[in-house]
């Protein structure tokens, strides 16, 4: 066994199923994550996106893919009798775990491209999705100089501040006893009997976000006392957190997290 799976094994050993019992009673079913309500507050924390100035801003992914494909680059993905390259668009978005691509990459906020393009940050009666931003892309293509949020996990960055502001508005700080449950698409094994739940402590997140099985970050996040919740949907593009005031209110201000209150998904 690896020294990571050690690491991991001792900081965030498997819980029992039945940790989940309740979030299956307040959301019903679990799939891609427990969406809870408000608790008695809540807000979206949006997955972060990356914008490289310098780089081809008038040539979408697909566009570059399709060029490949015919100058012979690449083969064509053809499964049975269908060739996937002609029935499927080449977006450029991702799913699991992300961090920042590195030198002449930028982080691009979401409400800046939403001033850029005059697109909403999100669009009434949606959650933070592919559907987010179509003035943006081309035919749902993400042009090269940008790389989307993934869906279903957050972002390193985003992930560790946010860990940090948790740990002021938990009992006991880094030593707040959580939870993690992990859903079956994360895990590539769709099993209800033997949900995937580990144990751990808060100032131990770092742990648990870099863990090898699981390309995702947790799916539902919580404290012992259920004092807050995250949940990370497989399907969007930012965390849902609940809990009291005071905490969503520092997440809307802060200066690394970017935020945003969606009132018919509260």
């Amino acid at each position: 066994m690896s020294a990571a799976s050690n690491s991991w094994s001792g900081s965030w050993p498997l819980a029992p199923s039945q940790a989940t019992d309740w979030l299956l009673e307040l959301c019903g079913d679990g799939l891609t994550g427990f969406l809870p309500p408000a608790m008695p507050d809540a807000v979206w924390v949006l997955n972060a996106m990356y914008e490289r100035p310098q780089g081809p801003q008038d040539l979408s992914y697909d566009e570059y893919h399709q060029a490949r494909l015919a100058d012979g680059c690449v083969q064509p993905h053809v499964v049975g009798a269908i060739d996937l390259d002609a029935v499927t668009t080449v977006t450029g978005g991702g799913a699991g775990r992300a961090l920042h691509p590195g030198p002449g990459w930028r982080r691009l906020r979401w409400a800046e491209l939403a001033r850029r393009t005059g697109d909403p940050l999100v669009p009434d009666g949606l959650m933070p999705s592919f559907n987010c931003f179509p003035s943006a892309t081309k035919e749902g293509s993400w042009p090269m100089n940008v790389i989307p949020p993934t869906e279903g996990s957050l972002d390193r960055e985003t992930w560790n501040r946010l860990t940090a502001l948790l740990t002021q508005y938990s009992p006991a700080g880094p030593d707040t006893p959580c939870l993690a449950y992990y859903n079956p698409l994360t895990l590539g094994a769709v099993d209800f009997d033997h949900l995937h739940v580990r144990a751990g402590r808060l100032g131990d997140a770092e742990d648990l976000y870099d863990h090898s099985e699981a390309d995702f970050s947790p799916s539902n996040y919580w404290p012992e006392d259920r004092s807050w919740l995250l949940c990370t949907d497989y399907d969007l593009w930012a965390t849902k957190v609940v809990g009291p005031p005071d905490l969503i209110e520092s997440l809307l201000k802060d200066s690394e997290i970017e935020a945003v209150h969606l009132p018919w998904a509260h």
